[in-house]
């Protein structure tokens, strides 16, 4: 038996190690597929047959509670992703906008901004007014803190949040050299503590790529949310998109890389739901990313193409694929308040 296929068995017969999962992200691409089969498998024996499609849309808008500021600017991002959110930066003007969200039949919202130096994001102020739209209506919340402090953790729970999405970093070098941040990986773990001292529901996500396109520490995020015992109902996976004003060189991420990634969370949580969220490369590897997600146990997607939509039918025809016009973090609690309508569904696949 060679190495490849001791490997292979140890993982069919969930016994392998931590090194024994550092060596299969270092396997050539080529010698990868049977880790897939095996990921996919593992994914049908806990959920079965089936896909879940999210597609955001006008009813689960994202919204900035600091318009396009920012005091990171982080390499990656360099404010591009607060600017196509919508700018609701008092009170008032998102008490008004989630109220009236909600009596248009609005499913939720993505409530994020950009980040103090510390890390936070400014979150406090709004808390109170969050409460009030989570006691007057049905809205699903979903709220991006960064790193946070026990008075944050706090209101967070008496305001009644739904989700909390939490980037999972624990590379110094990606926390200050891209995060411009200046942190530590304790600091995340800190933070990670007060949200399990406080129950909230922590939805981790973790980025593929984000050192300059590289694999470097996505295992041993992966392995801080199992040690740590966060137990979560679900794990993000995105992928770096190479920013085009950055000073310093970004590559696009393999899709074979951004797959590993995804088998490997698979084997250590077999029974989680995964998912391939929103922030990942588009253009010609799109298809390409999101077709070996599939293959790699993945059971959620937020946005995937049409092309993808058409190759999972005729490869995949028995494959169950369910839609949802949210992001793909809420709870599966959720779904039946977040089923797609047919008309949105028709506008997206274009029937």
């Amino acid at each position: 038996m060679n190495n490849k296929e001791a490997l292979i068995s140890k993982i069919e017969r969930n016994e392998a190690s931590w090194k024994d999962f550092s060596e299969f992200i270092k396997i050539q691409d080529e010698f990868v597929d049977p880790f897939f089969d095996i990921a996919l498998e593992k994914k049908r024996k806990y959920f079965g047959d089936f896909l879940k499609v999210y597609i955001p849309n006008d009813r689960y808008p994202a919204i900035s509670i600091t318009g396009d500021y920012c005091e990171l600017n982080c390499e990656h991002c360099n404010n591009k992703y607060l600017k196509g959110m919508k700018a609701l930066t008092t009170n008032e003007t998102l008490y008004d906008y989630l109220k009236n969200h909600a009596k248009g039949g609005g499913v939720g919202a993505l409530i994020s901004g950009g980040c103090l130096k510390d890390g936070s994001v400014p979150l406090v102020n709004f808390l109170d007014t969050i409460k009030k739209i989570k006691i007057e209506t049905d809205l699903i919340i979903n709220i991006h803190t960064g790193l946070l402090n026990e008075l944050t953790a706090k209101k967070l729970v008496e305001a009644q949040v739904d989700i909390i999405s939490f980037d999972i970093n624990i590379d110094p070098e990606i926390i200050q050299n891209i995060y411009h941040l200046n942190k530590k990986p304790d600091d995340y773990k800190e933070a990670v503590k007060l949200f399990q001292r406080y129950n909230l529901n922590v939805i981790p996500h973790i980025c593929v790529g984000l050192h300059y396109g590289n694999i470097r520490k996505e295992l041993e995020c992966i392995r801080f949310i199992k040690k740590i015992g966060l137990d979560p109902t679900l794990i993000v996976l995105i992928a770096l998109i190479p920013p085009r004003n950055s000073e310093k060189t970004f590559k696009t991420p393999n899709a074979y890389d951004i797959a590993k990634i995804i088998a490997l969370t698979r084997f250590v949580f077999p029974n989680k739901e995964i998912s391939l969220g929103c922030m990942r490369p588009r253009g010609k590897i799109r298809e390409n990313i999101e077709r070996k997600a599939i293959l790699a146990g993945i059971t959620r997607i937020e946005m995937p193409s049409r092309k993808t939509l058409k190759w999972i039918n005729n490869v995949f025809p028995e494959m169950k694929v369910k839609y949802y016009s949210a992001c793909c973090a809420i709870p599966d609690t959720y779904e039946k308040k977040a089923q797609m309508k047919r008309n949105k569904l028709n506008k997206y696949l274009r029937i």
